[in-house]
């Protein structure tokens, strides 16, 4: 008997309730289903369904080998999806939801490579730094940064998000360069309103310890970009992603802080609603963002900042 129809058989029936049922879904008679259970059995000696008249129940051993077969005939469904998809077209509206920073500094470029490479795909782009239902809002991909809780979707990493704490170099000629979390304290600081704790700065030492940095901010705003264009004008001390912060530290426009300390990084993550049956294009443009940026993004990479 083929092996892969014979798991196939076994997981339907666990799934739908009986053998019968397991049989409909093969287009098998439900003695031939019951033979594909019975060689299992009896390749592995040990029972693996209880059955009875009105019911069916998985054994100890069942369960197990159940939760394995599962893995399995999902595993090979994607290989043979992927390997498809190498002779398929992408095609289509991709509707995607970003953050408004991150996707007005970086997305805009990806996009047009990606349309370039993909002529049978158009793209629509929402900004916006407030989270939005996927399905009731028709995404079809989101960008998302941070640590994210939500069991009902499903998420690929993309890219590190570190954060800097930085500062002009006309600010510190006049209030001089801070060298511990203490010179902090009564900085004028630019914090992100939009932030869990946006008066609340915490910074890791080399032995893990945290330093709190709370207090009155000189300036808060619920735009990066905007604290960028203060900081740069000397208005203070900024603490962001180096995605919004990187170019600038590179170019001598700003000047990082604390190089001994870091913040807890973030991840960017790539958010879609299903594992099954992503469709062509989402999968084809996530794959493209995943390859863009990776861990070491344009924006973090060594040669450039």
């Amino acid at each position: 008997m083929d092996r892969l129809t014979s798991l196939g058989v076994f997981v339907a029936a666990v799934e739908d309730g009986s053998l019968a049922a397991a049989a409909r879904r093969f287009g098998l008679s439900a003695a031939m289903a019951g033979k594909h259970v019975s060689a299992i059995e009896a390749e592995i000696n040990a029972r693996l369904l209880q059955r009875t008249t009105r019911r069916l129940s998985l054994t100890d051993a069942g369960q197990t080998y159940y939760d394995r077969c599962k893995r399995i005939l999902v595993a090979f469904d994607e290989a043979n999806r992927e390997a498809g998809d190498t002779q398929a077209t992408a095609r289509g509206v991709l509707r995607i939801a970003a953050p408004v920073t991150f996707g007005a500094m970086h997305l805009g470029g990806i996009v047009a490579r990606f349309l370039e490479d993909h002529p049978q795909v158009n793209v629509e782009v929402t900004l916006g730094d407030r989270y939005v239902d996927l399905i009731d809002a028709g995404v079809d991909v989101a960008i998302r940064i941070g640590r994210l809780e939500n069991p009902g979707l499903v998420t690929r990493r993309l890219a590190p998000c570190r954060m800097v704490m930085c500062a002009s170099p006309a600010y510190l000629e006049r209030h001089g360069t801070p060298h511990t979390p203490c010179d902090l304290q009564n900085a004028q600081r630019l914090a992100f309103s939009e932030a869990v704790s946006a008066d609340d700065w915490t910074l890791l030492d080399a032995d893990n310890h945290a330093h709190i940095i709370n207090g009155p901010c000189r300036m808060a705003a619920n735009s990066t970009q905007m604290l960028l264009a203060a900081a740069l004008e000397g208005a203070g001390i900024a603490y962001g992603p180096t995605f919004v912060f990187g170019e600038h530290i590179r170019r001598g426009e700003l000047v990082a802080l604390l190089p001994t300390y870091r913040a807890a990084d973030l991840a960017i993550q790539a958010v879609y609603p299903s594992a099954r049956r992503i469709p062509l294009k989402v999968r084809r443009f996530v794959d493209y963002l995943a390859e863009t940026f990776g861990d070491e993004p344009p924006w973090d990479r060594k040669e450039e900042l």
